[in-house]
């Protein structure tokens, strides 16, 4: 920083002092950050926590000082980070939205900005603090928005009072967020009670959360994405993320599409898009920021510490949904073996040393395991055991495989993509009671039950896992054991909900996986479901399309003969097939 010895313990003086606690600021800090702001040259800022103690100091240039980040500090899209910032400026002037964005970003107890006189002696100081975000559900269209009469402060709690001057404090929107200003005064003026002020504003925006929060759901979501493509295709990805956050349990507050020449490789979406994002997640009372792309681990670090808010990416949110419905046993252990091998690359990018790579013993005598080794260690040898359970359980499925085979039982499997109706059209045709419901991956675990065709010929029906889009393969990798009953299958029935606007690319998605399993040379039977809720034109007109397709409706038993005999046929064809290639092998 250049700083000389003299300037060094100057700024050590200042770490030295301490605030009491119910003053925003006290006359001597102000004075204190005054006299070396004017000795430096430069714009000097320090962070106090609710007891008086000076956390940090910061040292700018002459226009510009950071708010240090502070990660320890507790936070929260309905907490204030315990701290509060006070820096020096050369001249006393209204309080900017540059000023001002600390507040939001940083979920600061309050703001107070020190004028520097000519002489280094301390001028007039400037308050502000955060507000709760307008409910604009619970006012009228037309209401005017509520201020202050004139001539009125707030120096305890959030209750006005008339003020002994005539100065007026002063309600501001800047950047979508609400900020109260108070007048400038004297530090030795500063009558505010900083713990009752701070006290009142907390319970008044818990008041608030508590109004806004999403019924029924676990947490508000903002779902960002950054693409360098069109914004139509940008919209689309974007309607299926809300389907996911849905489905996770999360309530969707905003959504935000930026177009990027090319992706940031530090935040995705660039320092100054990341800084409004959060800005406006903290608005909106926010618990996530849901991110469409995957995030490389390095994007994760890097946004994790811009922001106390949750920051999840698309293959987060999906590796959720599966640990909520994951009931069986094997469901279970892929879907934390997905996880761990998730987790580990984001372990192994929280900076490395090379101290945590000495574990003690002959030739590596030192300090021995750092935390993020042990951490890294034990989500190792927790994946090793569940491989291993994991290949138990692939070798019982492949003895049943045997069995069904030795009796010669034909396998049908639906696959289609997730909420298309599978687990549906299995329930209707074997009378089962699998799981159902209108959300996507309601039913993870597979299932298989015994379905008579109309040729008095008994075959096995799978229901598989949903696919979809972007699949994270650690999850893939998992689930391979269970994607296995695809492989062995003599027919596929590939469903797709036809009412569903975007079943082209969903189509395409589906092949695209069976393609990567290695399964597209089976059979298969397109499906369309759901043709109950599209018009007979546009049915006819996709039927069309799709040489070999039919519609169904699963729900209201709609077209399943047809399907059997399709199914039954489709079944004959293909013993049709293996039997001449075996005579010929003879």
């Amino acid at each position: 920083m250049g700083l000389s010895q003299a300037d060094k313990h100057r700024v050590e003086r200042i770490y030295r002092r301490r605030v009491p606690a119910r003053d925003i600021v006290s006359h001597e800090l102000a004075r204190e950050l005054a006299e070396a702001g004017h000795a430096l040259g430069r714009r000097v800022g320090v962070l106090v926590d609710r007891a008086g103690r000076i956390e940090a100091v910061a040292i700018g240039d002459a226009r510009r000082v950071e708010v240090p980040r502070q990660p320890s500090a507790p936070s929260g899209r309905d907490r204030f980070c315990t701290l509060r910032w006070i820096a020096t400026k050369a001249v006393d002037e209204p309080l900017t939205a540059s000023d001002l964005s600390p507040l939001a970003l940083h979920r600061l107890d309050a703001l107070a900005i020190v004028a520097v006189a000519p002489d280094g002696a301390p001028g007039p100081v400037r308050v502000a603090h955060l507000l709760p975000a307008e409910e604009r559900e619970r006012k009228p269209a037309k209401a005017p928005p509520t201020v202050l009469p004139p001539g009125t402060v707030v120096p305890r709690g959030l209750k006005a009072r008339p003020e002994r001057r005539k100065e007026e404090i002063e309600d501001v929107v800047a950047d979508g967020e609400r900020y109260r200003l108070f007048p400038p005064r004297p530090a030795s003026l500063l009558d505010d009670d900083f713990l009752d002020l701070i006290g009142a504003l907390e319970a008044e925006f818990e008041r608030t959360r508590k109004r806004t929060k999403v019924s029924g759901k676990a947490g508000r979501a903002i779902l960002v994405h950054v693409t360098t493509g069109s914004r139509l295709a940008a919209e689309e990805s974007m309607d299926e993320l809300e389907e996911l956050a849905s489905s996770s349990g999360l309530g969707v507050v905003d959504r935000i599409v930026q177009r990027r020449q090319h992706f940031d490789p530090r935040t995705l979406m660039g320092a100054g898009r990341l800084e409004d994002v959060i800005i406006l997640a903290s608005r909106l009372q926010a618990d996530y920021i849901v991110v469409d792309q995957n995030l490389t681990p390095a994007q994760a670090r890097a946004i994790a510490e811009s922001t106390a808010i949750k920051v999840i990416d698309r293959s987060q949110l999906i590796l959720d949904i599966f640990a909520r419905r994951a009931r069986t046993h094997e469901g279970k252990i892929q879907v934390e073996l997905a996880q761990l091998k998730y987790l580990l690359s984001r372990l192994m990018s929280h900076g490395d040393s090379g101290l945590s790579r000495l574990e003690g013993g002959i030739g590596g005598r030192g300090p021995g395991e750092q935390k993020l080794e042990v951490d890294r260690r034990r989500v190792r040898d927790r994946i090793k055991s569940l491989e291993k359970m994991l290949h138990g359980e692939r070798i019982r499925r492949e003895q049943r495989r045997a069995r069904r085979s030795e009796r010669d039982v034909p396998v049908v499997s639906i696959v289609g993509y997730t909420n298309a109706g599978k687990s549906t059209l299995l329930n209707v045709l074997t009378k089962s009671d699998v799981f159902v419901e209108q959300r996507m991956f309601a039913t993870l675990d597979p299932s298989s039950r015994r379905l008579r065709l109309p040729r008095e010929r008994e075959i096995v029906i799978n229901d598989t896992v949903g696919f979809i889009r972007d699949l994270p393969k650690d999850l893939l990798a998992a689930f391979r054991a269970t994607l296995e009953e695809i492989t062995d299958s003599d027919l596929l029935v590939h469903l797709v909900d036809m009412a569903h606007p975007r079943f082209e690319a969903q189509i395409k998605a589906v092949e695209t996986i069976l393609e990567e399993l290695g399964d597209s040379d089976i059979p298969r039977l397109l499906v369309f479901n759901k043709a109950d809720l599209v018009e007979k034109e546009r049915r006819e007109e996709i039927l069309a399309t799709r040489e070999g397709s039919m519609a169904i409706a699963a729900a209201k038993r709609e077209g399943l003969t047809e399907l059997l005999r399709a199914m039954d046929e489709g079944l004959a064809r293909r013993r049709a097939v293996r039997t001449g290639s075996l005579e010929r092998k003879k």
